[in-house]
C-alpha cells in the first residue's frame, strides 16, 4: 500500500530557510566573476518514493519540486538547501538545511503504545568538491527536531555519457549517531510497558548507499530526470523491533526545465 504526500512540513521548509539566512554573516563579499548571477540548472516538478521500513507503515509517494541549480551563492541539490561561504579546495564551505520525511505516526495496530516520531530537521555544514575525478560530498548535520542526534554522509558521484543521456552513478556511506537511531528506532522503557516489544536502545548506524541518477534531454531546455539509491541499513537499525527489512530503497522521477 502508497500513501500519497503531497505538501512538506511548513516548519521544516522555514528552518530550512532560516539556516540560509542566518548562514549570511559568513559570507566573503562577493566578487561579481565568482557566482553568476541568473539562476543556472533545473527546476521542476517530481514524484518521489520511499520504501517504508517501520512495521505496518505503508510506502510513501510524494509530489514534491524538484530543483538542482544554483543562484549565485545559494544552491538547491534535490532534497538539500544551502548557501556557499569561504573558499575550500574545489569547492565552498556550505551551510546547509535538509528537507527530511523519516518520521512516522504510531497509527497503525502494530505499533500500538509507541509514540510518534516527527521528522528531523537537518541543518549543518558540509562542502561539494568538484574535481577531475568527479564530485566529493561530505556533510555533517544536526538534527534541531526531536532526536537532537547527529549524521554525516561521505557521497562519490561520476558522469558518464553523452549530450542527451547522462548517467551519474554515486557510492558512499552515512553515519547515524546514537541519539538519532534511537529516536526513530529505539523502543523506551515507558514504550515497552504500554506496547508489544521490549526496551531497545541501539547504538549508531553505518549505512552504505549506491545510487544512480539519469539526465534524459527531451529538448534543449526540457529534461526527465531519474533518481534510485539502496541504502543498507546498519545493524543498530536492523535489530530493531519496529524495523522489517534491512535496506530503504528511495527514487524519484521528475520532469525539469533547464535554466543556462
Amino acid at each position: 500500500m502508497i500513501c500519497p504526500r503531497f505538501i512538506p512540513s511548513m516548519q521544516i521548509l522555514r528552518v530550512l530557510v532560516a539556516g540560509v539566512l542566518m548562514s549570511a554573516v559568513l559570507i566573503r563579499p562577493v566578487r561579481a566573476q565568482e557566482f553568476s548571477e541568473r539562476i543556472d540548472g533545473d527546476i521542476g516538478l517530481g514524484a518521489y518514493y520511499t520504501h517504508n521500513i517501520i512495521r505496518g507503515k505503508s510506502d510513501l509517494v510524494s509530489v514534491l519540486p524538484y530543483g538542482a541549480f544554483d543562484y549565485g551563492r545559494v544552491f538547491m541539490r534535490l532534497d538539500t538547501l544551502g548557501i556557499r561561504t569561504l573558499k575550500l579546495g574545489y569547492g565552498y564551505l556550505e551551510v546547509a538545511g535538509r528537507f527530511s520525511q523519516d518520521g512516522f505516526r504510531a497509527d497503525v495496530p502494530g505499533l500500538r503504545g509507541l509514540a510518534n516520531r516527527q521528522d528531523s530537521m537537518p541543518l549543518g555544514l558540509g562542502t561539494m568538491q568538484t574535481t577531475p575525478i568527479g564530485a566529493f560530498f561530505i556533510n555533517a548535520f544536526h538534527d534541531v527536531n526531536q532526536s537532537s542526534g547527529n549524521f554525516f554522509e561521505a557521497i562519490y558521484a561520476a558522469e558518464l555519457g553523452t549530450p542527451a543521456l547522462t548517467f551519474y552513478p554515486l557510492a558512499g556511506a552515512e553515519y547515524q549517531s546514537a541519539e538519532y537511531v534511537r529516536y526513530f528506532y529505539g523502543i523506551s522503557a515507558q514504550e515497552a510497558a504500554v506496547s508489544r516489544y521490549a526496551a531497545y536502545q541501539p547504538s549508531g548506524a553505518l549505512n552504505p548507499l549506491l545510487g544512480v541518477m539519469l539526465d534524459a534531454r527531451l529538448t534543449d531546455k526540457y529534461h526527465l530526470n531519474f533518481y534510485v539509491r539502496r541504502k543498507w541499513l546498519g545493524h543498530a537499525i536492523q535489530s530493531s523491533p519496529i524495523v522489517e527489512t534491512n535496506t530503504l530503497d528511495t527514487g524519484f522521477i521528475a520532469l525539469s526545465y533547464r535554466f543556462e
